[in-house]
């Protein structure tokens, strides 16, 4: 008999009945199924008697590249059916796809992820013809409601149709291609008997053409024409990733939520839950589930639905059916038919399953409940027999080792004891690695956090399996793992330049931060890379103050910090001095230009720059009028608090840059007072501080009334880098060169924000000029 092939739709009840049927007429001798076929020595694993939905969970990482995917199976997957109705007909039974790692799978996560993106002007047309919103509507009107009676030819037609609009990139033919020497080798092997082919449907006419064509070397195979090896007893040699790469492949457990289109998935049919219960008892019996199980939902959520509305559903769902000429009830009639009896309200969008798009936030809590129902609660358990990765078991021994594995609601670990810091290094571990199940409340936050003591607390851990199994992708142990992951996050260019003093910290509460070389040479590429002064400053300070202060971790004066160090001063430096325009206050940049600061003060035999050649670059600063002015105010700053023989008397520059403005004078005295408000105010003896504050004065003191108002608001923003006990000090002053007697605090203290009160002074003197004007003003 001739090789039969069957193009599936991943996740459709129609298909999954097809294969099942079709096993048990034909009786196979080999049933060749798309998926990794590394997993073929395997499947005794994958037959254990899980819980289904699980999937197929494979990693790959080497130096250049980190990939992870999965191959979900449920129980009406076509794939699933497949294996085990194969197994049960005495076929024998392969997965015929390339492994996961092969480059043919570079930045797809779901080997089952359709190709609908690539043949939608077919689907265009045919949704048109047959008058539906989506290509799923258009399946569930051609397959899933449809007597199965000839529904082999059906699905044919269909994929030979979008397959020939449709072009197959690189990727896709190198998969065809290999999956084709696998049907080859069965046929020959067969001696006559059938041999049954179950691929998405995408892939089904190029492999009924490639199997029927002879194989000569360069037809088909990598991408360099070489055709793919063979084992001596005639069938395909499985590719190996190469030596120095880390890759695998494990069972997880999977959920009904992430096999749901409307939560992202991105292969394969919708509303999971929907369709299990199609595949259990039939459309009838769905309908009516889910019409019951939507009103249930809001019911519980305290939404009014009466009877009368249920059996409105129900009635409108039965005419829709009717309506669109049905034989029984599809999934978009029974949602249309709940819409039109819940919703009274108008919509701003368009209803989720006739786009197949996520939830929008906002969506009609009806709408909300429609979709949850469909999606199902399962979650998926594996066998307990199931091989699990080297992870899942040192982690284990580590909680058990260290007293975790209790259950414990909330514990508090002190970091100056030995044990307990060794435990806050596991709970870390597990925490960068996304393993649910404990969350710290309270701990230190930061590298000078003079916080000693941790609170973790138990929190709900569903998905944990999956997650520790997913996590052995990353190393065999807990500590690797951790250090793996957080090289990956320093390495990611694309996540915000802000978490890399976070992946510093985090570096250092998990205790990697000593050990790993390649974590260190990530941390310091990136540092090089950042183009913004604010993250790189906060990256600085985290290091710097860990270096200087840390009496817990254990890294104070280590070489992780030494180099973070002396390349973020140095970078830092380069960047602020190339900064152009822009008003305002930019704090985080101050913030960055403090910790030059600190650093050059504190750890100058950590720098490979000089403290006289950060004060000329940061003189060059402040003299640059094309710099922003509150970086000049910090450069000056910082130039005075570094080079010993700067002018002591700071009223010139101000009354310069004055004449730009009172914004930027208070823009200009904030970068200042972020820097060096105690070089210049804490001088009081030596005149410095009066000196400033005298100019500041005869400013202030000089200006109109609506030139004070509008730069009120950057003075004040300035002068908030006081605390309130130098404030008063600084009123004392003023009292002092008026020869006022009094407390200081009396200058303070106001009836309302001073904002408002200059603002309304300024409109009664506005109101009584207009009133003058018109000789309505009050008598003398």
């Amino acid at each position: 008999m001739s090789t039969v092939f069957l193009g599936v739709r991943h996740h459709s009840p129609a298909c999954a009945r097809l294969v099942e049927r079709t096993i048990a007429e034909l009786r196979p001798a080999h049933v060749l199924v798309e998926g990794p076929a590394e997993m073929n020595g395997r499947l005794d694993e994958l037959l254990l008697g899980h819980e289904l939905p699980v999937a197929v969970f494979s990693h790959y990482r080497d130096g250049q590249r980190a990939a992870t995917s999965w191959a979900p199976l449920c129980d009406y997957s076509p794939e699933w059916v497949a294996l085990r109705a194969g197994r049960a007909a005495g076929s024998e039974v392969r997965f015929i796809d390339l492994p996961a790692w092969h480059p043919a799978f570079a930045e797809r996560t779901n080997r089952y992820a359709d190709a609908e993106a690539r043949y939608a002007e077919a689907t265009e047309r045919l949704c048109e013809s047959f008058a539906v919103d989506s290509p799923d509507a258009l399946w569930d009107r051609l397959f899933e409601v449809e007597p199965d009676d000839g529904l082999s030819e059906r699905l044919d037609a269909y994929f030979a149709l979008v397959r020939g609009d449709a072009e197959a990139d690189a990727r896709d033919r190198a998969r065809e291609s290999y999956m084709a020497t696998w049907v080859r080798a069965a046929t020959a092997e067969a001696g006559g008997r059938p041999v049954l082919v179950v691929t998405g449907g995408f892939h089904q006419p190029a492999l009924r053409a490639l199997a029927a064509a002879p194989a000569h070397p360069g037809a088909e195979g990598h991408a360099d024409g070489e055709p793919w090896p063979q084992r001596e007893d005639g069938w395909p040699e499985v590719p190996a990733p190469p030596d120095a790469a880390l890759a695998g492949s494990y069972l997880v457990p999977y959920s009904f939520r992430q096999l749901d289109a409307f939560a992202g998935y991105q292969s394969g049919m919708p509303s999971p839950g929907y369709y299990q219960k199609v595949w259990d008892a039939g459309p009838e019996a769905a309908a009516e589930d889910l019409l019951r199980g939507v009103v249930e939902r809001l019911r519980a959520k305290r939404y009014p639905v009466s009877t009368a509305d249920l059996i409105a559903a129900r009635s409108l769902a039965q005419g829709l059916t009717a309506l669109r000429g049905h034989p029984g009830p599809a999934r978009i009639d029974v949602l249309d038919g709940l819409a039109g009896a819940l919703v009274t309200d108008d919509l701003d969008t368009p209803l989720p399953w006739t786009t197949r798009a996520t939830l929008a936030a906002g969506t009609h809590p009806a709408i909300v409940e429609m979709v949850a129902a469909c999606s199902g609660e399962r979650t998926g358990r594996l066998h307990p027999d199931t091989p699990a990765p080297p992870l899942v078991h040192d982690v284990a021994a580590q909680l058990a080792r260290h007293g975790l594995d209790g259950h414990a609601p909330a514990f508090r670990l002190d970091l100056t004891e030995a044990g307990d810091l060794e435990r806050s290094r596991v709970l870390h571990r597990l925490r960068v690695l996304g393993i649910p199940g404990r969350s710290r409340t309270a701990g230190p936050e930061h590298g000078v956090d003079p916080v000693f003591t941790e609170r973790w607390e138990a929190v709900p851990a569903p998905g944990r399996e999956a997650a520790l199994v997913e996590a052995g992708a990353y190393g065999a142990s807990l500590a690797e793992a951790a250090e793996a992951a957080l090289t990956e996050r320093a390495h990611d260019t694309g996540a915000a330049a802000g978490r890399l003093a976070g992946t510093l910290f985090d570096a250092v509460l998990c205790g990697v931060a000593e050990v790993s070389e390649p974590l260190l040479d990530q941390l310091a590429r990136r540092v090089d890379g950042l183009k913004t002064p604010g993250p790189l400053g906060d990256v600085l300070a985290t290091a710097l103050g860990l270096w200087r202060h840390d009496r817990v971790y254990g890294v104070a004066g280590g070489s992780l910090l030494t180099s973070v160090i002396d390349r973020a001063v140095a970078r830092l430096l380069w960047l602020l001095e190339g900064a152009r325009g822009g008003t305002g206050v930019d704090t985080p940049r101050l913030r960055a230009v403090t910790a030059v600061r600190d650093a050059v003060l504190h750890a100058p035999e950590l720098l490979s720059v000089t403290r006289r050649t950060t004060a000329d670059v940061a003189g060059r600063i402040s003299r640059d009028t094309a710099a922003p002015h509150d970086l000049r105010g910090a450069a000056f700053g910082l130039h005075r608090t570094l080079a010993p023989g700067a002018p002591g008397d700071p009223g010139p520059v101000v009354r310069t840059i004055a004449a730009a403005g009172t914004d930027a004078l208070g823009d200009w005295l904030a970068g200042l007072f972020a820097l060096a408000r105690e070089e210049l105010t804490g001088r009081a003896e030596h005149g410095g501080a009066e000196s400033l504050i005298e100019v500041l004065d005869g400013l202030v003191g000089a200006l109109s009334d609506g030139e004070f108002l509008s730069g009120l608001p950057a003075l004040r923003q300035a002068f908030a880098y006081f605390p309130p006990r130098e404030r008063e000090r600084i009123a004392a002053l003023l009292l002092e060169r008026r020869g006022v007697r009094g407390s200081s605090r009396t200058l303070l203290r106001t009836t309302g924000d001073p904002l408002m009160i200059a603002r309304a002074g300024a409109l009664e003197e506005n109101v009584s000029r207009l009133l003058a004007r018109y000789g309505l003003g009050a008598a003398s």
